[in-house]
């Protein structure tokens, strides 16, 4: 009976041990990415990359004149790469980039997996402006989710821009049956749009500080910076971050 007890104590002592084991290694990687970004000059890049993360990133507009995308591709520094690219497509009721159809073929033929995103106003019809980008954008398989870049009020209330929003945002995911992405900086968010649109996969702007993004929700994107170089692009560029692995960016994409 002694030699039974002793046993089960043994065994119950080590349970606790991989247990604790188990719980402190689950802590240490959650500090690990909740903690400060780890910031790395890259002069390839011009700008201070957050190296936490593996996946990278562009987003352009016709700002970034003619872009050369098999030199975005095959740069690479320390393993730093652009593997993805976010593209305008439209404005407002009426506006289409000049670059977009160019840059959507270009980018899916240099390999980098691409998205396109409209710039809204909650001062436009959003049906209206629905109807612009899905005339313009043909998402495939492999593509990722639309984006609604929402970043202005024009004077219009939290109440009217959440409306606004909701109607565009539905319109995009009856169109290509995915849920859109939403792209503002933390004080837009937390201003006009809040808790009812924390559904929606967040692409945060947060320039020139050296901790995450600062946002009580998850966000799924980081723009860090709008002063980035890259090959191929003679203008400055946006950069961001995914917050996942190349697995997980695969599995966002339009299946």
């Amino acid at each position: 009976m002694a030699k039974k007890n002793r046993k089960r104590l043994r065994a119950f002592f080590l349970i606790v041990s991989v247990l604790t084991l188990a719980a402190t290694a689950g802590v240490w990687w959650l500090l690990r990415q909740q903690g400060p970004a780890n910031f790395v000059r890259y002069e390839e890049f011009g700008i201070d990359i957050p190296v936490n993360y593996s996946v990278h990133g562009i987003d352009i507009s016709k700002f970034q004149g003619n872009v050369n995308w098999r030199a975005v591709k095959q740069m690479e520094v320390e393993n730093i790469k652009i593997s993805f690219a976010f593209i305008k497509a439209t404005e407002g009721i009426t506006r289409q980039d000049a670059t977009f159809r160019r840059n959507w073929e270009k980018a899916r033929d240099a390999g980098v997996i691409r998205g396109a995103y409209h710039f809204f106003y909650s001062t436009r019809d959003p049906l209206k402006q629905a109807i612009n980008f899905k005339n313009v954008v043909q998402l495939e398989s492999g593509d990722l989710p639309p984006v609604l870049d929402i970043e202005v009020h024009n004077n219009q209330s939290p109440a009217v821009i959440r409306s606004t929003a909701r109607i565009w945002l539905e319109e995009m995911e009856k169109a290509y049956g995915v849920k859109p992405i939403i792209y503002t900086n933390i004080h837009f968010y937390e201003t006009y749009l809040g808790k009812e649109f924390d559904d929606y996969p967040l692409w945060v702007a947060h320039y020139y500080q050296k901790e995450r993004p600062r946002s009580a929700r998850n966000w799924v994107f980081w723009q860090h910076s709008d002063i980035g170089r890259v090959n191929g692009i003679r203008t400055m560029v946006d950069f961001n971050v995914f917050r996942g692995d190349s697995a997980a960016l695969r599995k966002l994409c339009i299946p």
